[in-house]
């Protein structure tokens, strides 16, 4: 048992979220859902009152908290992604049902939760020595809502900017 679990609160979603959640990555799983025992502020008796879930292989706790207390962008989630393929995946995944794209690889899904959907060499290009390149590709993410890692590698290899990108 980790010593830290991070818990989100929602507005009645933990099991539904949990779930999408829990579909995303490897390493994945509902672990155990708490029902409440009795009537409270957010919900009725029998209603879920907590699900325990894990996301690859970080333990989390959703709790049916009621409408007080919504997510902000000050939380987010980044997930490091070994390809494009798995970055469209997640981006598509995580945006559906009214989900909201947002900039530099940062969306907002369904349920308000908000996550970093980033390319697993993007540290390395904007902490490499040569701080030209890695200026141009910080230049070319702050023009990126979902981040494209063939258009960040020519930007730090120097490449010239497409016209019209087709990816």
């Amino acid at each position: 048992m980790t010593k830290i679990t991070p818990c989100l609160w929602f507005d009645g979603q933990a099991e539904e979220a949990a779930n999408m959640y829990t579909s995303l990555l490897p390493d994945s799983s509902i672990d155990r859902v708490t029902r409440a025992p009795a009537d409270n502020p957010s919900g009725r008796k029998g209603s879920v009152l907590t699900v325990e879930f894990t996301v690859a292989g970080q333990r989390f706790i959703g709790l049916n908290g009621g409408p007080d207390f919504p997510f902000t962008e000050a939380v987010s989630f980044s997930i490091a992604c070994r390809d494009q393929a798995e970055i469209d995946r997640l981006w598509d995944a995580l945006t559906a049902g009214g989900g909201e794209p947002g900039p530099c690889g940062w969306l907002k899904d369904r349920f308000g939760l908000s996550w970093q959907i980033v390319p697993s060499v993007m540290p390395a290009l904007l902490a490499a020595p040569d701080r030209q390149a890695a200026g141009r590709a910080m230049e070319a993410m702050l023009q990126m809502g979902k981040l494209d890692i063939a258009t960040l590698q020519d930007a730090f290899d120097g490449a010239p900017a497409m016209a019209t990108s087709g990816r």
